[in-house]
């Protein structure tokens, strides 16, 4: 299962209309698991308590932040009685805490769908990449053995050395009269996990890391990208709620139909682009403001958020735009003194699927 809990790496989360940058660090966010005891019932990998689930355990499911966030919400007064109980402070949360969460979630591959060992050493050799490519020794002139592979260290390193190098494995193939070998994400997935996994490379530390988008849309212009990368090919609507692993197959599938040579990018530069073109996506989902409306009056949010007898906050107007991570910043902020006044209405605790979630963030948006 590629799922490896990192004390390493970064993710810059942006906001839900991109008007700004919220910055979240997988090192503080994992301490911060610690620190505010939520490893108390949560087991990270089976290390932790087992009150609650396994965070790293994945079932058939494709968790993105919007699935995320919906399930914090629904799930928050049955932590609260559990915090509760066993004694534990809540913490506060301000956004930047949340951030720092999802980032660390991230950094574990939360988001990811699961692999398979066994099914990824099949494919690396089917794929023939263990023709040139040994564990610990090289099997063709100037290809790196597995062991040294810094790609399986951080995803980003690995989309950006896959894109390099696609012109000189075309080479190879030819050579060989192999087709170019397409991968799908379930492959690519597959064969990581078979490979982070051996003995040889097993104990390297994950990086994860992405900063503020300050050149990403100039690179995505000045690389030539922009030249296809528009309208309906534009890459928001083409990655939107993709994994890292899944973008990185799309360019490997895409470099035969690439100009040639495709341009290079330095690890910055690839970090700069994909921070551009999906983290700001990722994180704002695809809600329908319309919808969001519906959901808002369905789920009484209005009926206290609308009386400004109840003291609760004022939601829309003049407010910083809102997300995933402000909404669960929101929800740990203000939800106990929230689950007061829904019990004191006899209201019921609204429950949100992932799609009503994004549906309320972008008709707050639209306020």
């Amino acid at each position: 299962m590629f799922i490896r809990v990192v004390a390493a790496g970064a993710l810059v989360a942006w906001s839900a209309m991109a008007a700004g940058i919220v910055p979240g660090d997988a090192r503080r966010g994992e301490q911060l698991f610690q620190a505010e005891q939520c490893i108390q019932c949560h087991s990270v990998k089976g290390h932790g308590g087992t009150l609650a689930p396994d965070l790293a355990k994945r079932v058939d499911r494709e968790y993105t932040p919007a699935v995320m966030a919906s399930l914090m919400w629904n799930h928050a007064p049955a932590m609260w009685a559990a915090m509760k109980k066993q004694g534990i402070a809540k913490a506060e949360m301000t956004p930047e805490s949340a951030s720092d969460l999802f980032a660390y979630f991230v950094s574990a591959r939360y988001f990811e769908k699961p692999g398979d060992a066994a099914r990824g050493k099949q494919a690396f050799a089917a794929k023939h990449c263990a023709e040139c490519h040994g564990i610990t020794t090289s099997n063709a002139a100037g290809a790196p053995p597995v062991a040294k592979w810094e790609s399986l260290a951080d995803p980003i390193v690995l989309a950006q050395q896959m894109w390099n190098h696609g012109a000189r494995m075309r080479e190879e193939f030819s050579k060989k009269k192999l087709a170019w070998q397409r991968l799908t994400a379930q492959e690519l997935t597959d064969i990581l996990v078979y490979l982070q996994n051996l003995p040889e490379t097993r104990g390297a530390a994950l990086n994860f890391q992405f900063p503020p988008s300050d050149t990403g849309e100039a690179l995505f212009q000045s690389k030539g990208c922009i030249g296809c990368h528009t309208g309906a090919r534009a890459l928001e609507t083409l990655l939107r709620n993709q994994t890292l692993t899944e973008i990185v197959v799309d360019m490997w599938n895409h470099q035969p139909n690439m100009k040639q040579p495709p341009p290079n990018l330095s690890q910055e530069e690839m970090r700069q682009i994909i921070a551009y073109i999906w983290a700001r996506q990722y994180f704002r989902g695809n809600g329908n403001a319309e919808r969001g409306k519906k959901v808002f009056a369905e789920k009484n949010c209005a009926t206290c958020h609308n009386d400004p007898s109840s003291g609760a906050p004022k939601l829309g107007k003049g407010k910083d735009a809102h997300s995933d991570i402000t909404m669960i910043s929101a929800l740990w902020q203000h939800g106990p003194r929230m689950l007061e006044l829904m019990s004191q209405k006899k209201l019921e605790w609204p429950r949100f699927t992932a799609q009503q979630m994004s549906d309320v963030i972008a008709y707050l948006n639209s306020l």
